[in-house]
């Protein structure tokens, strides 16, 4: 009884209580977080307080809601009442704590989730393997030697060890995809504004998304569609109409069109990660191609903008406490702010073109199926590595196959592929922005005849 619905529906039941859960919970993390470095807060009173009240609702006949006595913890860039709001930052933890929740966080609690803590992440959410140089790298737990992913680390690590069910983390170039691929879990970016980001400190404000990772297609969608909303808090947050996506696992997928991403998604990569999407085709019975056009070229783009509006958002602590940043952080903000304003400009104006092609090419196919990551998880410190036989960049390449999506604010879902006695790699599930459902279902349907390691 690992996964999130299942323990609710137990709590709801009365077979087994909220303070148990959170206890188990609670005592695993103590077991075993000293390895993987995943926690960076504990809040276990308070979890114990939530997790009795609960007990008490039920005690009562009250329904506390669907996510009952489910722990569940958030990337230390959530704000917790209470906390301090690190963001993975040495500076942030001279802030005051927290006044309230994010209104993620609100959400998953009325829905009576149990908040167990605050998760490792890479500095301002800026890279790909949460090699925090102030609060410890987080460790892989399919081996210790290696990454977790990033720059939600501690979030998809936290699930793939079973410390907690649930766990949200943000996503910019791929900091949920990147991880829960490299993790074996799944991470879900659903459309760009779809989701509130109130209460969290951003990275890149035109980029930035959150999201959900858990163990199973149900879970995701279950607080996909908590999550869901209107929030005036955030401005970029949809008024459109919460789609509801749990009730629609189950529906056929036979008149949904698949496609692989051709071009740019094919090279640049271990023959496994190509594999894994030969993989889901297969299961699939997809042979249909499509073409994305200038991935790499809308990857050029997404750099410029997320290194200018991240350096200009850190602007004046670059200037006053240069060296109180992590230095791999700090470089590349200073080399963001060293971007020409007409660089920033062209980057934006190619966007939009770009976002027009990409419209074009969802006029002939709903879901793209491409890797998530060019290569499994590389060890901790490994700083290069050998793809088409030319030696480059470990952390930036991880994003190769994430940063061309995130560019444009579209839903994709990196689902975990069986890979029995080896390390995770994930597939990216890709839809138009707002058919978040249709990725869902696609992913179901995976689940069901075992593509998805569970």
């Amino acid at each position: 009884m690992n996964d999130a619905v299942s323990i609710a529906a137990a709590v709801r039941q009365d077979q087994v209580s909220a303070v148990e859960v959170t206890q188990a919970a609670l005592a695993r993390i103590a077991a075993r977080n000293h390895q993987l470095n995943c926690f960076t807060a504990v809040t276990a009173e308070s979890a114990l307080a939530d997790a009795a009240r609960i007990d008490r609702e039920i005690a009562e006949g009250n329904d506390p809601g669907v996510l009952a006595g489910v722990p569940f913890a958030v990337k230390n860039l959530f704000d917790i009442a209470g906390l301090t709001t690190l963001a993975g930052a040495k500076i942030n933890a001279e802030n005051p704590p927290a006044t309230q929740d994010a209104t993620a966080v609100a959400k998953l609690k009325q829905a009576g989730a149990v908040l167990i803590g605050a998760l490792n992440m890479d500095e301002y959410a800026y890279g790909f393997v949460t090699e925090n140089s102030h609060y410890g790298a987080t460790h892989n737990p399919h081996d210790l030697q290696r990454v977790a992913g990033g720059s939600s680390g501690g979030s998809a690590a936290a699930v793939a060890a079973e410390l907690v069910p649930l766990t949200l983390g943000s996503d910019t170039n791929g900091s949920i995809r990147v991880p829960a691929a490299l993790c074996g879990v799944f991470g879900f970016k659903p459309t760009y504004g779809r989701l509130s980001r109130a209460g969290v400190a951003l990275f890149s404000s035109s980029f930035d998304h959150i999201g959900p990772f858990a163990g199973s297609v149900r879970d995701i969608a279950t607080a996909y569609d908590l999550l869901q909303g209107e929030d005036a808090r955030d401005p970029v947050c949809t008024k459109r109409f919460p789609e509801r996506c749990l009730p629609k696992l189950n529906q056929d997928i036979s008149g949904i069109r698949i496609a692989i991403a051709d071009n740019d998604f094919t090279q640049g990569a271990e023959s496994e990660a190509l594999a894994a999407v030969q993989q889901v085709a297969e299961a699939l019975d997809i042979t249909e191609f499509v073409r994305i056009p200038e991935a790499k070229r809308a990857r050029a783009a997404a750099f410029v903008i997320t290194a200018s509006e991240g350096a200009n958002l850190h602007l004046a602590k670059l200037r006053s406490r240069p060296q109180d940043f992590d230095p791999a952080t700090r470089n590349r903000f200073l080399a963001g702010a060293l971007i020409p304003s007409s660089w920033y400009l062209q980057a934006q104006r190619f966007r939009r073109w770009y976002r027009d092609r990409i419209r074009e090419v969802f006029q002939n196919v709903d879901v793209i199926l491409a890797p998530t990551t060019p290569i499994s998880a590389p060890l901790i410190g490994q700083q290069t590595m050998i793809l088409d036989g030319e030696e480059i960049l470990v952390r930036p390449h991880l994003g190769i196959f994430t940063q061309p999506l995130s560019f444009i604010g579209l839903p994709a879902l990196s689902v975990p592929i069986q890979r029995p006695n080896t390390l995770p790699l994930g597939v990216q599930l890709i839809a138009a922005p707002y058919n978040e459902a249709l990725i869902l279902r696609v992913a179901a349907v995976l689940e069901a005849n075992s593509i998805i390691s569970v």
